[in-house]
């Protein structure tokens, strides 16, 4: 680790103790005694087998080509197209690369999800995004853009977006084991997809958790789906000016702005959230109780604000599911929760809001920067589901 991330993380853990609340997930490894605690003998050998793999520099994914072929799949969108889609790259790569893309499923391989770049947490499955060729990076472009949104900063365009941001890191930070590129981004099938049995298309890496899984060819459930960018609100990286998470940010201070002054005071939480709680690893941290401003008590153009906030989260996968997910977590408004700390700007660091129902969970959370050396903040927020969360598996 280098002197600048332990001073980061000595900060982040000084903040952490004088708080009440104590959020998980923070942007390098956990400290101790002057760094951060002696890996397993497993989790070295990961490291150092991982770090062999690491590369710095950018996979382009934008505009990266999706392959002519891919055109044989139809054009007609869903299921059936995504798996011929991937049937093309697995034919394509070589045996070794398909051994790191091809996985059995299981749930805890699935919980290997993190907000970390990719050199502080080795154990992510599947390929580096950077370790396949161009025609395999378009066909995983291909195959992402069948599972996930089509609007500006929704879905595919938000994914990228985020890469730029490794990449920014990338040009601005000396650590390079961190990871901090577009190149160290994990791609995998967790189980084998197909028209029966259970898989999960897995995407993640610094600040990056995108988890769609399927049984029997269907989407049982979207979540964990965690989102992150450093730095915020905008910035300028391969060729285009980056805001992701900036819709999320905007639509929350929206409806906050908007509600009344006793409204404010019910949906205050108490104690300070200096990171999400329901965060990597953190699979059991959503409370059973609920806090804040019951939903039933907004009027019709604060409740239409709530559902667009909500959208931005649910957007981000392929329409007809996200339209599905949207009409569930509507019929549950009058059992959902709004809360919040901080300020209802969005705009300072330890601001914090959650959205909470029988099923819906989603927070957003800013805090300082960590990776950029720069003076400002960066949120992380976090969409789960408490009945399908990992498709509802429990092996």
């Amino acid at each position: 680790m280098s002197h600048r991330l332990e001073l980061a993380c000595a900060a982040a853990l000084a903040a952490l103790l004088v708080s009440p609340v104590l959020a998980q997930g923070h942007d390098g490894p956990p400290p101790g005694d002057g760094g951060p605690p002696p890996r397993s003998e497993e989790d070295q050998a990961l490291s150092e087998a991982l770090q062999a793999r690491m590369g710095d520099t950018s996979t382009l994914m934008e505009t990266v080509p999706i392959p002519e072929d891919a055109g044989g799949c139809g054009d007609t969108p869903g299921y059936d197209r995504m798996l011929c889609l991937i049937d093309l790259l697995k034919a394509d790569v070589s045996e070794d690369i398909l051994e790191k893309l091809q996985l059995d499923y299981s749930r805890t391989e699935a919980e290997y999800w993190s907000n970390l770049p990719a050199g502080a947490f080795p154990k992510r499955p599947g390929v580096l995004l950077g370790e396949l060729n161009t025609r395999q990076r378009g066909l995983v472009k291909a195959i992402m853009m069948e599972a996930t949104g089509s609007q500006t900063n929704e879905g595919w365009d938000e994914m990228v977006q985020t890469l730029n941001a490794d990449d920014y890191i990338d040009t601005v930070s000396t650590d390079y084991k961190a990871g901090y590129s577009s190149y160290n981004t994990k791609f995998a099938f967790l189980g084998t997809p197909g028209p029966t049995g259970v898989w999960e298309l897995y995407y993640g890496g610094h600040h990056m958790a995108f988890a769609n899984t399927y049984v029997d060819g269907q989407l049982a459930g979207a979540t964990p789906s965690f989102r992150g960018v450093e730095p915020f609100p905008y910035f300028e990286m391969n060729g285009r000016v980056n805001q992701p998470l900036t819709q999320e940010r905007d639509a929350f201070a929206t409806l906050l702005s908007q509600l009344s002054d006793d409204q404010k005071a019910a949906a205050q939480l108490e104690g300070t959230y200096r990171d999400i709680l329901a965060g990597p690893q953190a699979d059991d941290a959503i409370p059973d109780s609920f806090e804040g401003l019951p939903v039933s008590e907004l009027d019709d153009d604060q409740t239409a604000l709530l559902l667009t906030a909500i959208r931005t989260y649910v957007g981000d996968i392929a329409q007809a599911d996200a339209e599905a997910y949207m009409e569930k977590y509507g019929s549950e408004l009058s059992e959902t929760y709004l809360g919040y700390s901080g300020t209802p700007q969005l705009s300072s660091e330890d601001d914090y809001v959650r959205v909470h129902g029988p099923s819906l969970w989603i927070e957003f959370s800013l805090q300082s920067n960590k990776s950029t050396e720069k003076v400002g903040n960066h949120p992380h927020s976090v969409w789960r589901d408490l009945n399908d969360d990992y498709g509802g598996q429990q092996k």
